[in-house]
């Protein structure tokens, strides 16, 4: 009927229901048993609907609900006697249909059952329901008559929209006894209603109202047994998180701390050299912070060039028009190349005997990956770490990001059905912290942890400055050329580029060095700007994924 055609609105704005009379009686289980007799005059229809509130707003979390049941239909003049319940939201929705299209006045009789219309307040019991309405015709005459076992206290009665205040046409008690009550009302328009309020002594009945929680964001996150014990769960299993975070770092922490004093002064013995451990530049970024980064490859490219392995030339901008160097490479062997050092030359070169900078952009971004897996490699080769630091990084990112997805449609789906959407907010705090734990989940072993201190005892004489005073100015810039690759490293490269670039202001004649060649007119004076920029733009060189390709 609410997608009624024209005709069939044509037909229902010409019905109305003649009278409407409700038969009340409360049971002493609180169960309001109903017997309505309802005087319809149709004109063509199939039937009627009535409609039932069954749903109240309460309160901000919950709505009081009333059960309509054991709904029966007659009619002992042929009027309609097929009936169908539909549960409509806040309604419940009575059809009453026949066989055919029924004209003139007809009688039919409804039995039902309520629950919920009974409920305690204070020191009293108290009957409330919208006996007549929600009909779409208009009512001439409504009359209501409640029957129960106890004196009536207090009567009362309210007339036409769900939250009118304006009062009945009459209301009174009936009997001696006073356990009878009756209401009427004249003219009730389409949706409006009766509402009946009868006050009993405390304990007439056994009832209790009944209740369904609001679903809205209040009430799905409502803190309960449930939720509360899994937020629980989750602080138990964050904090046990924690402490596993602070056994795997603590025990790199106390390692360190204990070796530290170990690796304070790095080895150097007149012209000689030794990094703490023998340990490589690359190898020492990787171990630092658990990453094979670009910087680590680009110091690894300067320290090839300070071994031998390749020459460095700066082209002369003027000449080229754009500052790039040039990469030569070196005849010498490679058996002390490390596998992911040995890897970077061979994809450097490329059966070339030399490659500019510039030509490495945009095409080397493959091969650093290869490199940077080769790095991660090799840290597990020198036993510093059981498992690949971004393997271990990867794992319990993922597993983080599975638990925050987990939980993103777990929160909607229980928040739109249910009040635990604390549960899926729980699954996805622990998926983030997981995913962000997971970041410092690699543990080296006791041998990285030493080296480790090795090597910060090592950054600290670094950064000191120049430990070798009574070195000569030649012997100087070959030693703190091998500084340099560590240099980049750990961000000091401007302090090591200018120790060698003051030496060889001093040397008379220090032009170059035998790893790199400046153009004409450039000499030490310029290698700290020189070696700055070359770390930049190589960075950038093998990092620059190509954007473009040619449609040819």
């Amino acid at each position: 009927m609410a997608l009624a055609t024209p005709a069939s609105a044509q037909v229902l704005a010409s019905e109305r229901v003649a009278k409407d009379e409700v038969a009340l009686t409360v049971g002493g289980d609180g169960v309001v048993h109903a017997k309505e007799t309802i005087t319809y005059d149709f004109n063509g229809g199939h039937g009627f609907e009535r409609s039932f509130v069954t749903k109240i707003r309460d309160n901000d979390t919950r709505d009081r609900v009333f059960k309509i049941g054991s709904v029966t239909a007659s009619s002992p003049d042929g009027g309609p006697a097929g009936v169908s319940v539909v549960d409509d939201g806040n309604r419940t929705i009575v059809k009453v249909t026949g066989n055919g299209a029924i004209s003139g006045r007809r009688t039919v009789a409804l039995a039902y059952d309520v629950r919920g219309a009974v409920a305690t307040l204070g020191n009293a019991e108290e009957l409330r329901w919208t006996a007549v309405g929600g009909w779409r015709v208009p009512v001439l005459q409504a009359k209501v008559a409640i029957d129960s076992g106890s004196p009536i206290r207090n009567l009362n009665c309210f007339a036409g929209s769900l939250e009118s205040s304006t009062g009945c046409t009459q209301f009174f008690l009936s009997n001696h006894t006073q356990t009878r009550g009756e209401f009427s009302q004249q003219n009730l328009l389409p949706d409006e209603y009766l509402t009946v309020v009868v006050g009993y002594p405390l304990g007439m009945t056994k009832a209790q109202p009944l209740y369904q929680m609001r679903r809205t964001l209040a009430t799905a996150f409502t803190v309960n047994s449930v939720t509360g014990g899994s937020l629980l769960g989750l602080l138990v299993l964050l904090l046990g998180g924690f402490g596993l975070l602070y056994q795997l770092r603590g025990r790199d922490s106390r390692t360190v701390s204990k070796k530290a004093v170990e690796g304070d002064q790095a080895p150097v013995d007149g012209n000689g050299f030794a990094p703490p451990d023998g340990v490589r530049p690359g190898q020492i970024g990787t171990l630092i912070d658990e990453q094979a980064d670009v910087i680590d490859v680009t110091a690894t490219i300067v320290d090839l060039a300070v071994r031998g392995y390749l020459l460095i030339e700066e082209e002369d901008r003027a000449t080229t028009g754009r500052l790039d160097w040039k990469l030569v490479k070196q005849d010498r062997p490679h058996s002390d190349l490390l596998p992911y050092e040995q890897l970077l030359y061979d994809a450097l070169f490329d059966h070339r005997s030399e490659i500019r900078l510039s030509e490495l952009g945009g095409t080397f971004a493959g091969d650093l990956a290869k490199v940077r897996e080769a790095m991660y490699a090799d840290v597990v080769t020198q036993g510093w770490f059981t498992r690949r630091p971004d393997a271990v990084r990867t794992r319990w990112t993922v597993a983080g990001f599975v638990l925050t997805g987990l939980g993103l449609v777990g929160t909607v789906v229980l928040a739109l059905f249910s009040d635990l959407a604390l549960i899926g907010l729980a699954a996805i705090i622990g998926g983030a912290a997981l995913a962000l734990g997971g970041q410092y989940m690699p543990a080296k072993t006791s041998r990285g942890a030493t080296v480790l201190a090795h090597t910060i005892g090592f950054r600290a004489h670094l950064l000191r400055g120049e430990s070798t005073p009574d070195l000569a100015d030649t012997q100087r810039i070959a030693l703190f050329s091998r500084y340099l690759p560590y240099a980049v490293v750990f961000d000091a490269i401007g302090h090591w580029a200018k120790s060698v670039e003051d030496a060889g202001v001093r040397e008379e004649g220090a032009d170059n060095l035998y790893w790199y060649e400046g153009p004409a007119e450039w000499d030490l004076s310029k290698f700290a700007e020189s070696m700055r920029t070359f770390t930049l733009a190589t960075s950038g060189a093998i990092s620059q994924s190509r954007q473009f390709r040619s449609l040819s």
